[in-house]
C-alpha cells in the first residue's frame, strides 16, 4: 500500500500546557510522534497538521513535511480532528497525491512501539476495513461496575445484563480505545462523519503502550513507564 502517515498537533492545550511541545525524556510530545512515523517500514512521507508556527518550526526539523498552517476554524477547543483529517486529505487530492491508506499518529501516545503501528498497517490491508483503531481491555465493565447516577443520586448500571453478574470476569469483555494509532482509507474519511460509521478494526496493544496524555497525572505516569522501560532496556 502507498501509505501517508499524518500527525494533527494543534497548539495550545487545557489539560496539559503546551501538551505537543511538552518534554518527555527530552523530547517535545509532537517529536515522538513524528520519529515513529518516520521510524515504520512503508512510511516515506509524514505530514504535520497543525495552526502553532513553533509546533510546524520543531516537527519540521523532525523530518515531518509541513506544507501550511491548519486553518483557525479548525484549530479551535471544539474543532473535530476528523476535519482536519479531511482538510489534509482535500490538500492531497488536489495535488493528486491521495494514499492508499492514512496513518494518523496522535502525540499524546508517545510510549507506542513501531511494531504497534505495523500491525495497524496489516490490520489496514484487508480490503473491507474502513478504519483501524487500537484498544486495550478495559478495568471497568459497564455491565458490573460502571454506573449512571440520576439528579437524584440514584445509581444504576450503565448496561443492565439479562442475568446479574457477580464477578468482573464473567462480564463480556470490554475495549478502551487509545490513540497509539488510526489507520483509515481516504475514500472513507472523505465520505463519513465520524470513525465508526463504517466497518471498523481494532488491534489489541499492551495498556503500557496505550495510554493516552491528556492530563498531567497521564504525563507524569507516561514519565514513570518510560524511566522504567529504559531501565529493563529493549
Amino acid at each position: 500500500m502507498d501509505v501517508i502517515a499524518a500527525v494533527f498537533a494543534r497548539g495550545g492545550s487545557k489539560g496539559v500546557t503546551d501538551k505537543n511541545l511538552r518534554l518527555l525524556a527530552g523530547k517535545p510530545l509532537v517529536v515522538h510522534a513524528v520519529e515513529h512515523a518516520l521510524a515504520c517500514p512503508g512510511v516515506d512521507r509524514v505530514v504535520l497538521s497543525t495552526d502553532s508556527e513553533e509546533i510546524a518550526r520543531v516537527a519540521g526539523a523532525a523530518g515531518a513535511e509541513v506544507p501550511w498552517l491548519r486553518p483557525a476554524e479548525l484549530a479551535t477547543d471544539t474543532a473535530r480532528e476528523w476535519d482536519a483529517w479531511q482538510h489534509l486529505l482535500a490538500w492531497l487530492e488536489s495535488r493528486g497525491e491521495t494514499p492508499d491508506r492514512l496513518l494518523v499518529v496522535p502525540c499524546t501516545a508517545p510510549l507506542r512501539r513501531v511494531v504497534d503501528l505495523e500491525r495497524c498497517l496489516e490490520a489496514a490491508a484487508d480490503p473491507e476495513v474502513d478504519v483501524v483503531l487500537t484498544v486495550t481491555e478495559a478495568h471497568r465493565n459497564p455491565w458490573f461496575n460502571m454506573v449512571s447516577v440520576d439528579d437524584r443520586g440514584r445509581a444504576r448500571l450503565v448496561m443492565e445484563p439479562p442475568q446479574r453478574i457477580h464477578r468482573r470476569q464473567d462480564a463480556p469483555p470490554v475495549y478502551d480505545v487509545g490513540t497509539v494509532a488510526f489507520v483509515a482509507k481516504p475514500s472513507y474519511v472523505r465520505s463519513a462523519t465520524s470513525l465508526y460509521d463504517g466497518v471498523v478494526r481494532a488491534v489489541e496493544v499492551p495498556a503500557e503502550r496505550n495510554l493516552d496524555i491528556d492530563t498531567e497525572v497521564d504525563f507524569a505516569f507516561a514519565e514513570l513507564l518510560l524511566a522504567r522501560r529504559e531501565e529493563e532496556g529493549p
